[in-house]
């Protein structure tokens, strides 16, 4: 099946979330709709002193007013703010985090195999990977399944999807260390990352990654 075909619509993601929300509700953090079907995070990291970013204005007055559309619920800040050390290993097990891509704008997403809206817009992940994809921007899809790699492999392998690549957090230390600073409460949660390695926006929810509103937001990024 064609990615195109696999995509969903950010309606229908929301309307799969609150279908199986009820019944899913793994771990206890299964993604949980605010009224307009997403949510920013909160911005709990703004009132720390953050001297290792430096925000650039001129570039966050672009991307503000392209957080809109498919991706209205992404959260620019007002300054880019380090973020927490985020461990995870590669498929090959190789202890990994945020730093070994330095250099690159990234679209970092957390999801579980048992999330159902972020089963969905896997597809579009990888469809914005490899559109825009290259040195200077990664989507970075982190999977928190608990247990062995085989249910997210097979997965990706199900729905074709090979150049995310696997990488993984098993111990879901990833999404409760951006739960303490507010930036997590379910799953998916995005996060857009500049190329200094400066959290710029966030969001929990899903979006319609492979849309124009997306790719006019990530292709901003890249810019910056």
């Amino acid at each position: 099946m064609s990615q195109s075909r696999n995509r969903l619509s950010t309606a229908t993601l929301v309307a799969i979330a609150i279908a199986l929300g009820a019944v899913v509700g793994a771990a206890g953090i299964y993604w949980k709709a605010s009224p307009s079907g997403n949510a920013p995070a909160t911005e709990s990291l703004a009132a720390a002193e953050n001297t290792a970013c430096k925000a650039d204005p001129e570039m966050l007055a672009k991307l503000k007013p392209l957080a809109k559309g498919e991706v209205a619920a992404m959260g620019i800040r007002e300054k880019p703010v380090v973020l927490p050390e985020l461990g995870f290993v590669s498929e090959q097990g190789d202890a990994m985090t945020l730093a070994d891509f330095a250099g690159q704008a990234m679209l970092v997403n957390l999801w579980a195999t048992w999330c159902a809206p972020c089963r969905a817009e896997m597809p579009a992940l990888s469809e914005l990977q490899a559109e825009l994809g290259d040195d200077g921007f990664k989507v970075l899809a982190i999977n928190i399944d608990t247990g062995d790699v085989a249910k997210p492999k097979a997965f990706l392998d199900e729905i074709g999807v090979a150049n995310l690549g696997l990488y993984r957090d098993a111990s879901m230390d990833v999404f409760n260390t951006l739960k303490k600073e507010g930036l997590a409460f379910g799953l998916p949660v995005t996060l857009i990352v500049g190329k200094d390695g400066c959290m710029i926006g966030a969001m929990n929810g899903p979006a319609e990654w492979a849309s124009k509103d997306a790719k006019a937001l990530v292709g901003a990024l890249k810019g910056s």
